[in-house]
């Protein structure tokens, strides 16, 4: 079974646009459409950049509450308010990733009753209604105090690992990230070694029903 192939970028921004926009035009010709992780409030100057991508294909993914055990209120407060500012700026949602990649018990409630479709945490993309999962980790350079050679060739065997098995191949990067020497050309190395072994481009919004598809 061949694997499908996402790309999520977190940390979009004013300050790490033009870092975005490079990535983003080293992966267009790859064909490899980018899942974008966006936080409302730290998008600034750069939402008129998202809404570019978006009318090329890529994905807008809402970006946040990260506190573990936030409960179903409070989290569905948050979500209220970042859905409103998202569509202040001509952005719809209906995917959500937490930060730290992991979701409360409490922010999967709220999801269910604002009617969010899916959610996208460390190890799995969850639809939020039926709670069938399409099986898949998330593969990231997350350190930021120290980069290197062993973590580009770590990100780049996970991802040729993953592929190789079949179902679902995650790659995510913080655009915080991709001043580090090698930071960029390990994202894209792992992106060609996915592709390599056939992995099909797609995105968390457009990633098939686990109903429909097997989980990995």
């Amino acid at each position: 079974m061949h694997s499908q192939l996402v790309v999520s970028l977190s940390g979009i921004g004013p300050q790490t646009l033009d870092r975005c926009a490079d990535l983003a035009a080293a992966l267009d010709p790859r064909q490899v459409p980018l899942s974008l992780l966006v936080a409302p409030r730290e998008l600034g100057k750069a939402q008129e950049w998202v809404r570019h991508r978006t009318s090329l294909g890529d994905a807008v993914v809402l970006h946040g509450l990260g506190q573990r055990r936030l409960p179903a209120y409070e989290a569905g407060l948050l979500l209220m308010g970042a859905r409103l500012q998202m569509d202040a700026i001509g952005l719809n949602v209906d995917t959500f990733a937490p930060r730290r990649c992991v979701a409360s018990p409490g922010t999967l409630i709220a999801l269910a009753k604002h009617r969010f479709h899916r959610c996208a945490d460390a190890h799995a993309v969850r639809e939020v209604g039926s709670g069938l999962a399409t099986l898949g980790r998330l593969h990231a350079l997350t350190e930021r105090t120290s980069f290197g050679e062993l973590r580009s060739l770590a990100l780049v065997y996970a991802a040729a690992r993953s592929a190789r098995r079949g179902g679902l191949t995650r790659i995510t990067v913080d655009a915080r990230d991709l001043h580090r020497p090698g930071a960029r050309q390990a994202v894209l190395d792992a992106v060609d070694i996915a592709l390599a072994h056939d992995a099909a481009p797609t995105t968390y919004v457009r990633l098939p029903s686990p109903r429909l598809a097997p989980a990995a």
